[in-house]
């Protein structure tokens, strides 16, 4: 049950809107405002939906704090969600300005598409396997900031769990047979996170089933063709100085961007 009115979820979600677009996100949070993880979820929404009305357009949703270390150090027992945007979409060999986030910082990870719509009370793992069309590489990007106090898992989740874009590689046809894969993560030819071992489809689908359910609850049901970023193995790492962004997958491809 919200402890905030829906006069107050309005203005917070107003207010978060302005911020994210005038570049700098979060400022709220410097007043150290202190609100739930339930509230935080109803103030994405709310600002998913002005965003919606003027026009942008969903594409998809993120699942992030996959991993339990990461739950821990915001605060949750479960992973975090967010909206998937347009015009935040990439593709892979695009040039952005830094500028245009605040403390830039990258997550490798895989995403798939839905080759239909998703009925909840049938999500189980092999009809989740059997309702992808592809996997690609990503670079998920972020705006690194967290203002409030800790844990900051109420400040990420109403912040859309602090996403600020996606650079997309290419696509893998999918298939149910066990794939082995490394997945890294490069700055200027510098590798700054790198994992081994990870194996399609377990760990890519694993937390799906979850996403689904929580989406369910708000009315929100993934449909075809929605893109699904399936949770990062590490933390945001910022960029700083480093220009060039790579990430590499030895079965799936790689995707590469620039930051001036």
């Amino acid at each position: 049950m919200s402890k905030l009115s829906e006069k107050e979820l309005k203005l917070y979600a107003s207010n978060i809107l302005k911020d994210y677009d005038e570049k700098n996100p979060g400022i709220i949070f410097k007043e150290k405002k202190i609100i739930s993880n339930d509230d935080a979820l109803l103030i994405q929404s709310n600002v998913a939906r002005l965003r919606q009305m003027r026009g942008e357009e969903i594409i998809g949703y993120k699942i992030g704090c996959v991993s339990k270390d990461t739950q821990k150090k915001m605060g949750f027992t479960q992973p975090a969600c967010g909206y998937l945007w347009k015009n935040e979409l990439h593709n892979s060999g695009v040039i952005l300005n830094k500028k245009d986030y605040t403390n830039p910082a990258m997550e490798a990870e895989f995403g798939v598409v839905l080759n239909r719509d998703i009925k909840p009370d049938l999500a189980s793992f092999d009809y989740i396997l059997q309702s992808i069309e592809g996997v690609y590489p990503l670079i998920e990007i972020h705006n690194l900031v967290f203002y409030g106090n800790e844990p900051y898992g109420a400040e990420l989740l109403a912040n859309n769990a602090i996403h600020a874009g996606i650079v997309l590689g290419p696509e893998t046809k999918i298939s149910s047979e066990k794939v082995e894969t490394d997945l890294k993560l490069i700055y200027d030819n510098e590798i700054i996170d790198t994992w081994t071992n990870k194996i399609w489809p377990n760990d890519m689908l694993s937390e799906i089933d979850w996403l689904i359910k929580e989406q369910a609850k708000k009315n929100n049901y993934l449909k075809k063709g929605d893109l699904i970023l399936t949770g990062a193995y590490g933390f945001p790492v910022p960029i700083n100085e480093k220009k060039l962004v790579e990430v590499t997958s030895s079965a799936f491809g790689d995707v590469t961007a620039s930051f001036n």
